[in-house]
């Protein structure tokens, strides 16, 4: 997570190292913005020309996921918590509107595109998953509200066991058959045990954690990525024909949730800061979790729309991130 954002400004000789430590933090998410997207493609076509490489390896999709997550629980810190408490409508606004909006425009989607089962399933399953490992970053580079960013990330990705395989099974179960209960259960030991283990490696390692801080986010890169060549690998032999319309798919799925997260936060008469990180928050989803899912519950097949997410997500969202960053920020809540 970007902490040095969660930092209010202060005066004097202090302000100097804060600024330095923000310039470099934002040179840094810039970078990753980058490659992440590239490592990403790189990964789906090396899956794709290549899927003997890769097929053998999904069984441990779900081990790579909590790798993913444990990354994601070291990042965590009391103030991220706290900042919750401090804002309960704001974070619970975000967390409605994430699991509203992208559940409800994965289902619309599926059935207006007429997807076959598999597909609408898995554009389901990513509609139904917490937020993406990576919208804080966009909200840092958009100018959002970065720490309400971290907040509705976090909660949505605690209550995630709960709330993703009850969506699922309502919105997915006239497609096929969607086992709750082991959902459940697959989302506890991949997501949530890791980010647990995460928060207390934090707090009881903090000094061994800082120094492999600056690594996480490449080392999150690279596991997503490998996750996306198995997955494409698994569905290698169908995504010429299904590749067209899943791309469709994602691409209006993701930009629903980008402009409705906004439009949520207007209408919940959020400041422009806060509106920025909703529209990442319900826009970006944990599409590594989705296509683990897919995997274990359906088919390669079915992950595949998790897959594409996981590339055209980080792509409009950095594109997103740069247009609203050179907007010049309104500073008070919208009135009216």
């Amino acid at each position: 997570m970007l902490e040095a954002t969660n930092t209010p400004s202060t005066a004097g000789k202090s302000a100097e190292p804060l600024n330095a430590a923000l310039a470099a933090e934002a040179r840094i998410a810039r970078i990753a913005v980058t490659v992440f997207p590239l490592l990403v493609v790189l990964a789906g076509i090396l899956g794709f020309l290549i899927p003997e490489l890769f097929k053998p390896m999904g069984t441990s999709v779900p081990y790579l996921l909590g790798i993913i997550m444990f990354c994601m629980g070291l990042t965590l810190t009391p103030p991220d918590f706290a900042s919750v408490a401090r804002r309960p409508w704001a974070v619970a606004l975000g967390i409605i509107a994430h699991y509203v909006i992208m559940p409800g425009a994965g289902w619309l989607i599926a059935v207006l595109l007429q997807l076959p089962p598999e597909l609408a399933v898995g554009v389901i399953l990513v509609g139904c998953a917490p937020s993406g490992t990576a919208s804080n970053v966009m909200a840092f580079l958009a100018k959002g509200d970065v720490a309400l960013s971290v907040a509705v990330a976090s909660v949505s990705t605690l209550i995630a066991p709960l709330v993703t395989p009850a969506l699922t099974l309502f919105l997915a179960g006239s497609f096929l058959h969607i086992d709750a209960g082991g959902m459940f259960l697959d989302i506890v030991k991949t997501v949530l045990v890791p980010v647990v283990a995460g928060v207390l490696a934090r707090l009881f390692l903090s000094k061994l954690v800082a120094k492999v801080l600056p690594a996480l986010p490449w080392a999150s890169a690279v596991v997503i990525s490998l996750i996306v060549a198995i997955v494409v690998a698994g569905s290698a032999g169908k995504i010429v024909a299904a590749g067209g319309i899943v791309f469709l798919a994602v691409v209006l799925h993701n930009g629903f949730g980008l402009g409705l997260g906004y439009l949520a936060g207007k209408l919940g008469r959020l400041d422009d800061k806060a509106r920025r990180a909703l529209a990442f928050e319900v826009g970006m989803q944990n599409s590594g979790l989705a296509a683990t899912l897919a995997t274990a519950h359906f088919s390669p097949l079915a992950a595949l729309p998790s897959a594409v997410f996981s590339l055209w997500h980080n792509v409009s969202g950095a594109i997103v991130a740069a247009f609203l960053a050179r907007r010049p920020l309104r500073d008070k809540a919208a009135r009216g």
